[in-house]
Formats: structure tokens, C-alpha cells, sequence
């Protein structure tokens, strides 16, 4: 790309989008801040919208084609892994694993139904092994009632889970999203993390010192 300052993608966004027409450096410059849409009709951008009516009405609905998954469960891969959010963390965790936020949740863990927790001799807190066609990983177990025989749950907050390690390639046809939501898993008891697993956490907790130690003492606070 033959771009000689950031600037100039700036321009070339406001250029081809309009709700960005009136965006550019030297105009969040002079504002601080631009809250986007801004063009000819709001040049200062719009600090609060949809206060009278919602932009382009109530909502903007397309009926798709139903396409099943092509993730199926077989002997070697009998229950379906689906993950998912908690309120407490964001996303992958970037900002929210630096909070008091882990107070309320400090890794991810596989929730799986007692039957399916009995069938394989797993007990609440044990770690198991989680494996896909696509990977293996490692989690804690939380054998809990809400989820449904044959369905595990995790969420993905944490690097170190790994779970998106074993979540498959497949991808919705018409928005191109990651299908995180179907993937057929054994799931077994194991002894520990694994080894990629023990050096991620090694490494993020040498971060954690380090920056707890330039929080202290910015002069002390070199990478070895």
C-alpha cells in the first residue's frame, strides 16, 4: 500500500464512506473526538443518535438460506462444544483480564452435563482434555445441570484456554463469521494443562511482574 502517513487512510475512508465524509486528522485535531456519523448534514459528527427515530427505521431484516453444518458428531467426537461470553469479560479478555473483573471469573472451564461427566469418570474441578478434529486443549470441568446431555460449554476470555485451538475452519456462507458455535469434541479426564498451556502461563505471568514492577518502578522495569 503506497500510503505515506496514516492521514492519508483516514481520508481514503472518509472518501468512500459516508457517514465518515467529514472525518479527517486535522478535524479530530481541532475536536478531540468525532462520533460518527459526520458529513455535510452533521459536521461535528453526532454526539447522541437515534434520539427522534432510529436511522434507517426499526430495522433491516434478510431472509437467508438455512445451510446446515457440516460438523458432525461420531463415535470418536460424541458431544458438541459451543462457547460463549460471561458478563464479566470482554471479548478475549484484553482489557478486562487487567481488572478486579477476575474476581468473578479467572479462567475458562468446560461445563459439562453429570450424565456425560459420570460417563467419563469426571469430577467437578477436574482438568480434562478437550480434543476436535481441528485440536486439543486443556480445562477445568464445572459439571453443572444447565447444560444438556451431550453439549459442552466454554467461554474464551482467556489465551491460555485455548479455545479457539480446537474450534473447526467452517464459516457462515453469507457473513463469512467463524461457526464457534458447532464443534463435535471428546472430552476425557486428564492430569494437567498442557505443555503449551504451562509455558503461555509462565510467559504471561513474567508480564504480569513486569509490569506490576514499572508500575512500581518505572526505572527498574527492563525486559531481561
Amino acid at each position: 500500500m503506497d500510503y505515506k502517513d496514516p492521514s492519508e487512510i483516514m481520508d481514503e475512508i472518509a472518501r468512500l464512506t459516508p457517514t465518515f465524509h467529514g472525518v479527517s486528522y486535522k478535524r479530530l485535531d481541532e475536536l478531540g473526538s468525532i462520533q460518527w456519523p459526520c458529513n455535510a448534514e452533521a459536521p461535528e459528527g453526532t454526539p447522541t443518535m437515534h434520539i427522534d427515530r432510529f436511522v434507517r427505521g426499526k430495522g433491516k431484516f434478510i431472509i437467508t438460506k438455512y445451510v446446515p453444518t457440516t460438523e458432525k458428531i461420531t463415535r470418536a467426537y460424541p458431544l458438541i462444544l459451543t462457547t460463549g461470553r460471561i458478563l464479566s469479560q470482554y471479548n478475549v479478555g484484553a482489557q478486562t483480564r487487567r481488572t478486579e473483573n477476575v474476581q468473578w471469573h479467572d479462567e475458562d472451564r468446560l461445563e459439562l452435563h453429570p450424565h456425560d461427566a459420570e460417563e467419563r469418570g469426571i469430577k467437578d474441578g477436574d482438568w480434562v482434555g478437550v480434543q476436535s478434529r481441528a485440536g486439543e486443549t486443556v480445562l477445568r470441568a464445572i459439571v453443572s445441570e444447565r447444560m444438556q446431555p451431550g453439549v459442552v460449554y466454554t467461554t474464551f476470555h482467556f489465551p491460555e484456554s485455548g479455545a479457539n485451538v480446537i474450534t473447526t475452519d467452517n464459516s457462515d456462507w453469507a457473513t463469512n463469521c467463524p461457526e464457534y458455535k458447532v464443534t463435535a469434541v471428546q472430552v476425557m479426564p486428564v492430569a494437567q494443562p498442557s505443555a503449551w498451556q504451562k509455558q503461555y502461563h509462565a510467559f504471561n505471568t513474567q508480564q504480569l511482574q513486569l509490569l506490576e514492577a514499572a508500575s512500581a518502578d518505572p526505572a527498574q522495569a527492563t525486559v531481561g
